[in-house]
C-alpha cells in the first residue's frame, strides 16, 4: 500500500493529481484545511480514496466526506494482517526532479533510511548531545517534513535521538523570534534562505541565540560570504556547519566531522558520511576519475542510503547510475584536508528556498499556453529565495504576449514556489542545439550581460 501525506501546501492539485496516478495512492492523509486541495486533486485523477484529516487546533471541524484521524484511530477494524516486508521494501516515495526532467518517485527503502539515521547519528558527525533525566535538546521543524531534509535529516533522526522535536507549521521572520525565545534551541536546521534571514534581520538579537550550539544549512549552497556575515553576527559560541545530500540519498552524504581539524571550513559541506564511497568524474568525453585535490568533477556516491530507483521508470533509473555509482549531477572539488565543496551544478534544476524546481516542467505548461509556441526557464539570482526560475517565451504568429495572463496561468498550475518571480521576456527564438535541445546557458549568459 502506498499513501500520499500532504504536511503543507506546496503542490498544486494538478501536481498531486498526478502523483495519485502515478503511485496508484490508497488513501490521503491531509490536514483539515487541506481537504479541499487534496479532494480536488483526486477528483482530477479520477480516483476515489478515503481522504483523512488531521486537526490542528480543537475548534476545526472534519470537512464533509472525510475521515477524522483521532476517529480512525479509536475504531476497531477487521482487516487481514499486513505480510511481513523486507528491508528492501519502499519506505517513503517522496518525488524529486532527480538531474533532470520531470518530477518522479523515488524509492527510497526502510534500509535507506535506517542507514542514513545511523550515518548522521554516528559519534564522530552527530551533533544532538545525549538525552537524559536531566537534559533534552530542542530542535526545530522548520524544514517542511515532506522535504526529505525535514523527514529524515531533522525529523526521524532526532526522535531516534530521544530529542524534543518542535514543529513549525507556517514559517516566518516573526514566528522564528517567537520560537527562539519560547523553545530555546540547541539545534538549528535550516536552508540558505533563512540564513541570509537571520544575518540580516535586525530584530534577531544574539541573545535570542544564547542556547544554540550549532547551526547546520543545507537543500543549496550556502556561500562563504553568507556563513560568514552569520557568523560575525551570532557569535563564535555557535558553530555553523554545512551537509550536501539529495532526495535519492535519504538525503545525507557529506557532513562536517569532528576527527577534523579543519570542522566548520568556510563553505565546506564536510566529508563523506560514515560507509559512503565517493569518487569525482571528469565531466568531458574521457569520464575519468580524479585523484587530485582542487580538480573539479562530478560527484558519485555510493552507499546504503542511495535510492533503490525512481518509481516505475527503469529508463531513468539506468540514466542516474554508473557501474554501481549514483550520478549526483553535481560538480565539486575537495582540499588537501580532505573536506569537500560544492562548486555548481550540472544539472538544471533551479532551487527555490531549497526546494527543486524542473525548468522542463514549467516549458511543458508555457507551452500549452494557447499564445506560446515555445519557451525555455532559467534560474536566475534573487536575493530571499537564492534562485526563482526566469522564462523567455515565443509568441505565436509574432503576436502581443499578455505577460500578466501567461503569469496567471502558470501560477494557477504549480506551487508558489514554482512561479515565475523572474519574470517573464518575449523572445523572437529560443537558442537550441543542431538537436533541439534548450540551450540555457546561453540564455543564462545573456541575463548575466542584461544584470550588468
Amino acid at each position: 500500500m502506498i499513501i500520499i501525506v500532504i504536511t503543507y501546501l506546496r503542490n498544486n492539485h494538478d501536481e498531486i493529481c498526478k502523483q495519485l496516478k502515478d503511485t496508484e495512492a490508497k488513501a490521503i492523509f491531509t490536514l483539515t484545511s487541506l481537504a479541499p486541495l487534496a479532494n480536488a486533486a483526486a477528483k482530477l485523477a479520477n480516483r476515489t480514496v478515503p481522504t483523512i484529516t488531521i486537526k490542528m487546533a480543537s475548534t476545526d471541524s472534519t470537512p464533509d466526506g472525510t475521515i477524522d484521524l483521532r476517529q480512525l484511530m479509536d475504531s476497531k477494524w477487521d482487516v487481514e494482517d499486513l505480510s511481513p516486508g523486507g528491508c528492501n521494501d519502499i519506505a517513503v516515495l517522496p518525488y524529486s526532479s532527480g538531474t533532470t526532467g520531470l518530477p518522479k518517485g523515488v524509492e527510497l527503502t526502510h534500509r535507506n533510511i535506517i542507514a542514513n539515521i545511523c550515518q548522521v547519528t554516528d559519534t564522530h558527525v552527530r551533533l544532538a548531545q545525549e538525552t537524559t533525566d536531566e537534559h533534552q535538546d530542542v530542535v526545530p521543524a522548520i524544514l517542511p517534513l515532506f522535504h526529505i531534509f525535514g523527514l529524515t535529516g531533522v525529523l526521524l533522526t532526532h526522535l531516534k535521538n530521544l530529542c524534543k522535536v518542535v514543529t513549525v507549521p507556517r514559517f516566518s521572520p516573526e514566528q522564528f523570534l517567537q520560537l527562539l525565545t519560547k523553545h530555546q534551541p540547541q539545534i538549528l536546521f535550516v536552508v540558505p534562505p533563512i540564513v541570509g534571514l537571520m544575518a540580516n534581520q535586525s530584530e534577531l538579537k544574539k541573545e535570542y541565540l544564547q542556547p544554540v550550539r550549532t547551526i547546520c544549512s543545507g537543500a543549496a549552497p550556502l556561500g562563504r560570504k553568507d556563513e560568514e556575515k552569520l557568523k560575525s553576527k551570532v557569535g563564535s559560541h555557535i558553530e555553523i556547519i554545512q551537509g550536501y545530500g539529495l532526495t535519492e540519498t535519504s538525503p545525507a552524504v557529506f557532513m562536517a566531522s569532528k576527527r577534523s581539524k579543519t570542522r566548520g571550513v568556510r563553505g565546506s559541506v564536510g566529508e563523506p558520511l560514515p560507509n559512503t564511497s565517493i569518487k569525482l568524474i571528469t565531466a568531458d568525453s574521457s569520464q575519468r576519475e580524479i585523484n587530485s585535490p582542487q580538480d573539479v568533477g562530478e560527484i558519485h556516491v555510493k552507499g546504503p542510503q542511495v535510492m533503490r530507483g525512481y518509481y516505475k521508470k527503469d529508463k531513468e533509473t539506468n540514466e542516474a547510475f554508473a557501474d554501481g555509482w549514483f550520478k549526483t549531477g553535481d560538480v565539486g572539488y575537495y582540499d588537501e584536508h580532505g573536506m569537500f565543496f560544492i562548486s555548481e551544478r550540472i544539472k538544471e534544476l533551479i532551487k527555490v528556498k531549497g526546494f527543486q524546481v524542473a525548468p522542463t516542467e514549467l516549458e511543458e505548461i508555457l507551452r500549452n499556453h494557447p499564445d506560446i509556441i515555445e519557451a525555455a526557464v532559467i534560474g536566475v539570482p534573487h536575493k530571499q529565495y537564492g534562485e526563482v526560475p526566469k522564462a523567455y517565451v515565443v509568441p505565436k504568429h509574432n503576436q502581443q504576449a499578455d505577460v500578466d495572463g501567461i503569469q496567471r496561468y502558470v501560477a494557477e498550475k504549480v506551487a508558489k514556489y514554482k512561479h515565475l518571480k523572474g519574470g517573464i521576456e518575449v523572445v523572437e527564438a529560443i537558442p537550441k542545439t543542431t538537436s533541439g535541445k534548450i540551450l540555457r546557458s546561453e540564455l543564462r549568459k545573456e541575463y548575466q550581460k542584461a544584470a550588468q
